[in-house]
């Protein structure tokens, strides 16, 4: 059963887990773990039958696709608890155009992965260590893939999607919040990893540059960008952004980094700071002047489309009519 306390997975496979008993609930079939996830991308509005339907046969739906539904509600509702009890009814909420799932007192680790990200950004620009080890709570929620076993449908597909590029900020948050902290080291490896598993993705190889760097293995660094600019010739016909070139020019103007921080007080952020301010503000004189700023704009772009893709998608949904009567809240102020 779905009640308080209990939290619906969805960075892995889907799943119901009960903190405090540790026991856990997975629906047997591919159609109930869908049915269930696709509810869940969507708590707190009405999914219609159609979209439903969709979502668990594509463009083979069943003959009577509506009795098929409605088939697969009542054997979740039967596996979350009783099906004449009051929870599992005000769970999985029948509507007449389709059903909506109502959390109540219980929630998803999807949300509790975007707060806890929220939190370690904010903290990162003033406490690096607070920041990472925030961030590091965030990461330590995924189990696998997001919804790794229900991406069949276009609901469900495309919020893998948005999660995973989440997941993928976060871990560029994390890894820039460590090389700002007191005790930057033992994440060479782990950056190179990440870099050579998303080698389009430009911010990790920047921080990977920096990481090789503070460890006195330039010309490593500066193999980095060759390797990507490599790449993104090959595949993209493109040249490295205004931040990689930014940072290959501070590279090659600029002899070995600071001596290493002692293990004590704030040194290691002090550090970084002059790294950072040494290798990026100076870097982009000449022809390069404003590189450093092109590159904060172009992250604040990426967060920016992601927004714009969450409004057009809940636009979206109230314009089909998905709480039509409702209006549309005001935006908070950031």
């Amino acid at each position: 059963m779905i009640g308080a306390g209990s939290e619906l997975r969805l960075l892995g496979p889907v799943e119901v887990h009960h903190p405090r008993t540790g026991s856990r609930v997975v629906p047997p079939g591919a159609k109930q773990r869908a049915l269930l996830a696709t509810l869940a991308v969507e708590a707190g509005h009405t999914v219609s039958v159609e979209r439903l339907t969709d979502e668990l046969w594509g463009a083979r739906p069943p003959r009577s696709a509506a009795n098929a539904v409605q088939a697969h509600v009542a054997r979740l509702r039967r596996l979350l608890g009783p099906p004449d009890g009051p929870a599992v009814r005000e769970t999985i909420v029948t509507e007449p155009t389709g059903y909506l799932l109502r959390l109540g007192e219980a929630s998803t680790d999807a949300e509790h992965f975007r707060r806890l990200s929220a939190e370690g950004r904010a903290a990162a620009a003033c406490d690096p260590d607070r920041g990472a080890a925030l961030l590091d709570r965030a990461l330590s929620l995924w189990r696998g893939p997001a919804l790794a076993d229900c991406r069949g449908g276009p609901i469900c597909a495309a919020e893998a999607d948005r999660l995973e590029e989440q997941r993928l900020l976060a871990l560029e948050a994390f890894y820039e919040a460590r090389l700002r902290s007191a005790r930057p080291d033992g994440i060479t490896g782990e950056l190179e990893r990440l870099a050579e598993e998303h080698p389009l993705r430009e911010r990790f190889s920047d921080l990977l540059m920096v990481a090789l760097h503070r460890a006195d293995r330039r010309s490593e660094a500066l193999a980095v960008y060759e390797r990507v600019r490599r790449r993104l010739a090959t595949e993209l016909g493109v040249d490295p952004g205004p931040s990689l070139r930014g940072r290959r020019a501070a590279l090659l103007r600029h002899g070995p980094p600071p001596s290493p921080v002692r293990e004590q007080g704030s040194g290691g952020y002090e550090e970084y700071r002059a790294y950072a301010k040494d290798t990026e503000d100076t870097a982009y004189d000449g022809p390069a002047l404003g590189a450093a700023e092109m590159a904060r704009i172009g992250r604040r772009l990426e967060e920016l489309s992601y927004e714009l893709r969450e409004l057009t998608r809940r636009f979206e949904a109230l314009r089909a009519g998905h709480h039509a009567a409702a209006p549309l809240a005001p935006s908070p102020r950031r």
